[in-house]
């Protein structure tokens, strides 16, 4: 496995969450394949649609940690992108490869599919929250690339969000068990 460097995270937002699917984090020793993606610039869907004192990280940094709480109860784990400009990968899903029996214990469940099959559930699984924030990736959350050659990458519309539907900037391996529900 050969380490992302943070060259890979200064080109445009779109294109990171497209090559992000299949690649690995790894936090804690606990390693996850991510299967959906969403990116994010400065669309009305944004943090950066406005800069505010949250979103600076998203204008100031590149391949850089980003976390925030939705709802006040979810983290979710985004990856800074573009050196010249503002924007972030959110990771939506990822397919855990080690500990299993760990994180059903963390996530309360016994079914392995349920475990991080949303952006919420895989925070929660592999404990990221705020403390990760503002961290280089490398730190406390890393992403590696071991060549893992994904079938097909299919885009849509992404999940949630009530503004800037039309952009069809989620990225998920088609058929994966472990993407999210719409």
């Amino acid at each position: 496995m050969q380490k992302i460097t943070s060259a890979f995270f200064a080109r445009d937002t779109v294109i990171v969450a497209q090559e992000l699917v299949g690649k690995i984090i790894s936090k804690d020793g606990f390693l996850a394949r991510i299967v959906e993606t969403e990116a994010y610039k400065k669309d009305p869907a944004s943090h950066a649609f406005t800069r505010t004192e949250r979103s600076a990280l998203m204008y100031d940094t590149y391949s850089h940690i980003y976390v925030y709480l939705i709802y006040g109860v979810h983290y979710c784990l985004n990856f800074t992108t573009e050196k010249d400009d503002a924007g972030a990968v959110l990771i939506r899903a990822v397919q855990p490869l080690n500990k299993i029996d760990d994180l059903k214990k963390r996530r309360s469940t016994d079914s392995i599919k349920n475990l991080c099959n949303g952006p919420g559930k895989l925070c929660q699984a592999l404990q990221i929250t705020k403390k990760d924030n503002g961290q280089p990736v490398g730190k406390s959350i890393a992403v590696f690339d071991d060549d893992f050659i994904v079938d097909k990458i299919v885009s849509s519309k992404r999940i949630g969000i009530s503004v800037a539907q039309d952009l069809e900037w989620r990225f998920y391996i088609k058929d994966n068990l472990f993407v999210s529900k719409k």
